[in-house]
């Protein structure tokens, strides 16, 4: 049905213009004829004869009423218009049909401001007929509509100093019944009064006023071919919300492989453009489609603000891509080119035409185009660089940015008459979106190798850090182990894959000595691991000449001195054969003997100061007596409540815990923060020599 009914509106527009063909023009003596126009339930288009003047109407001084809207005045002296579009005409910027040139292309070029546009027609219809008027699909920029002198309705506002313009859209107005509408014939003036912006000279080849005819006819058929009208225009941009809704995800999509690979920036410049362009395109579609977004606030943040900022985003995307440091001065120079940029465009476009002059206008539209071109040239010369580094990739970047440097001055292309924007299936495709598209193309197959890339890149990092944990795992001893008069239990618990705590057990082969050593070294993970896997050789090596604590000590803080933030806490125990024990501390947790901690002065970790003094204190083990040594992991474990494990906590455990493992599973059950590390020793026949009392401390 519905496609019936604008089948049958289209032939009632044809019928129309056939008749108004033959129409006489209006005389020069006397107002004009009315152009007749018999109405069924069809529609007419207002091609003409129409009287128009630029200017305003002047107003009566004591009903107030604008003269030139009454049905009495005489509009003879006028110039006439002929609104008759040419076959198969199109709006160069939307699309829509019926597309006839502005008043610039009529001996009026470079006017804007108030213009009013007259026709007289004599309607023959059924009495019963109910009337409406569809204002024009194309107008620059807003208008008033005035049947025999009233006020019949708007579109934009630009009357007692308010203005609000948007973007060409079909509007509908009900027409009152007039006198002789009973009888089925009625004359009736319909006036249009126009204001048309100065910053709209800029926009388009040909504006001012009407670019398509105004449609009379009855009601329903006109609410049907308004229908029409609508799903016109929604169709000539729905791509806007679509390219909103893919950059918009492609951008998050961006934003996300920043988390996932924090050392290149690129993934931050592509979201932050991407986000940028979909914020465009989303404010695009709402500023035709709707009067939630007006024509002035799209101007000035699609054509001022986002255009001057995604161009530079652009240049500092492939910057970034191509791993580009020279120039430094690219980046500082983007930011007073896009200010620049900004401020030129405004002028430009006539957005402060009230208080700049033309010639004022002229330079800064001139200004704006070398900034363009400086923009565009740095683009091409980072691509053309790019090329010569990296080969493909900028190969398959240079048509998509020869594409997008070109599309940065559409505006100048339109003046030129050269089109920019393209309607398959009814759909808009301009060269702005169509560089953008293919830009954004180029960049998801960039991206996609870039990925693969750096997946294989964090693949052979996982391989390195299960490789160090593997070593990590070589160099720690055995989970127990049985000497003459001693058992030695340990646990390691690291709290990534990688931890920084160490402890190294090696029995003296000759004199039946044990030399422990227990650290943890600053930090977590690789970096962490690789100065445990330093240490451990360091203590190694010296003890092959000496297990002095304290000589043990100054060794590993020589390894560690000039290395940056190379810190490390660290003790060191010498058990001799007899039971008695040396014990040398580096800013340490200190020994815990049957459950008590053992006194002992603080002093520095490791890798501090270049000669340190170490606190030192000696004492014998009896019988039965267990030493245990642990790492501040145990003590700062946290729970889920953000409550930490502490000193109480760790004290009870020491008193109650029968293994290394049991210490070890308890702190990490309340919730492991740092690497866990834990040496039990028990004592299995009282003093190694056969003595017997308690173990007595004795400083150095």
């Amino acid at each position: 049905m519905r496609w019936f009914l604008v089948a049958f509106v289209y032939l009632g527009l044809a019928c129309a213009a056939s008749t108004q063909s033959a129409l006489a023009s209006e005389t020069s003596s006397q107002p004009p004829a009315a152009t007749v126009i018999p109405l069924g339930d069809s529609v007419v288009a207002l091609n003409g004869p129409w009287k128009f003047s630029i200017g305003d109407s002047p107003a009566d001084p004591v009903t107030h009423a604008l003269l030139w809207a009454e049905p009495g005045f005489d509009d003879s002296k006028w110039e006439t218009v002929d609104l008759t579009p040419k076959s198969e005409a199109q709006n160069p910027i939307t699309g829509v049909s019926g597309y006839v040139p502005g008043w610039t292309a009529r001996g009026h070029a470079g006017y804007w401001g108030y213009a009013w546009y007259r026709i007289r027609v004599r309607i023959e219809s059924r009495p019963d007929l109910k009337l409406a008027l569809a204002g024009p699909a194309s107008v620059d920029d807003a208008y008033e509509v005035y049947d025999n002198g009233a006020f019949a309705g708007n579109f934009g506002e630009f009357s007692h100093g308010h203005f609000a313009f948007y973007y060409s859209r079909p509007m509908i107005f009900q027409l009152p019944q007039h006198a002789g509408a009973g009888s089925g014939e009625s004359t009736q003036v319909i006036a249009f009064r126009m204001y048309m912006q100065p910053q709209t000279l800029f926009q388009a080849s040909d504006p001012g006023g009407f670019e398509s005819a105004p449609l009379l006819g009855e009601a329903t058929a006109i609410a049907n071919l308004h229908q029409v009208l609508s799903d016109e225009l929604i169709r000539a941009y729905v791509w806007q919300p679509i390219e909103g809704a893919v950059f918009g995800l492609l951008g998050l999509l961006a934003l996300s492989l920043a988390l996932f690979d924090r050392s290149d920036r690129v993934y931050l410049w592509i979201g932050a453009l991407l986000l940028m362009i979909s914020i465009d395109a989303f404010s695009g579609a709402l500023s035709v489609w709707s009067t939630l977004v007006s024509s002035q606030y799209d101007q000035i943040s699609h054509e001022i603000i986002l255009f001057s900022l995604q161009y530079a985003a652009w240049v500092m995307v492939w910057r970034v891509w191509f791993r580009q440091r020279r120039p430094a001065w690219v980046p500082w120079a983007l930011i007073p080119l896009v200010l620049l940029l900004m401020l030129t465009s405004a002028l430009g476009q006539n957005l402060f035409f009230v208080v700049v002059s033309n010639p004022v206008i002229a330079a800064a539209h001139a200004v704006s185009l070398i900034v363009r071109l400086i923009l565009a040239v740095l683009m091409l010369g980072i691509v053309v660089e790019g090329i010569r580094e990296q080969g493909l990739d900028g190969w398959l970047v240079l048509p998509a940015v020869l594409l997008a440097s070109s599309a940065e001055f559409s505006r100048e292309l339109v003046k030129l008459g050269v089109p920019i924007n393209w309607f398959p299936f009814g759909v808009q495709i301009g060269l702005p979106v169509a560089s953008q598209l293919l830009l954004v193309v180029v960049l998801g197959v960039l991206l996609v190798r870039r990925l693969r890339l750096s997946m294989h890149r964090h693949q052979l990092m996982a391989l390195d850090v299960k490789q160090a944990q593997e070593v990590q795992q070589v160099i720690l001893p055995q989970a127990r182990t049985v000497l003459p008069g001693l058992v030695i239990e340990s646990e390691y618990r690291p709290a990534r894959e990688v931890g920084g705590d160490f402890f190294q057990i090696i029995p003296h082969a000759t004199d039946g000595s044990l030399l422990i050593v227990a650290g943890d070294v600053a930090g977590k993970g690789l970096k962490a691991g690789m100065l445990v896997a330093l240490l451990v050789g360091g203590i190694r090596s010296t003890a092959e000449w000496s297990q002095e604590p304290e000589v043990v000590l100054g060794a590993l803080n020589q390894r560690l001195m000039g290395r940056g933030d190379a810190f490390a806490t660290c003790q060191v125990l010498r058990i001799s054969s007899t039971g008695g024990v040396t014990v040398a501390n580096a800013g340490h947790l200190p020994p815990y003997l049957n459950g008590k901690p053992l006194e002992i002065e603080g002093s520095l970790p490791l890798g501090i100061v270049e000669s340190p003094q170490f606190s030192t204190i000696r004492f014998q083990l009896e019988a039965d007596d267990r030493l245990v040594l642990v790492s501040d992991g145990v003590l700062e474990a946290t729970s889920a409540n953000r409550e930490l494990f502490g000193f109480e906590r760790m004290h009870e455990l020491l008193r109650t815990a029968t293994s290394a493992a049991t210490i070890a599973e308890a702190a990490q059950a309340f919730g492991q923060d740092d690497d866990i590390s834990v040496i039990s020793i028990v004592s299995l026949a009282g003093a190694r020599d056969g003595s017997a009392g308690k173990a007595i401390l004795t400083p150095a």
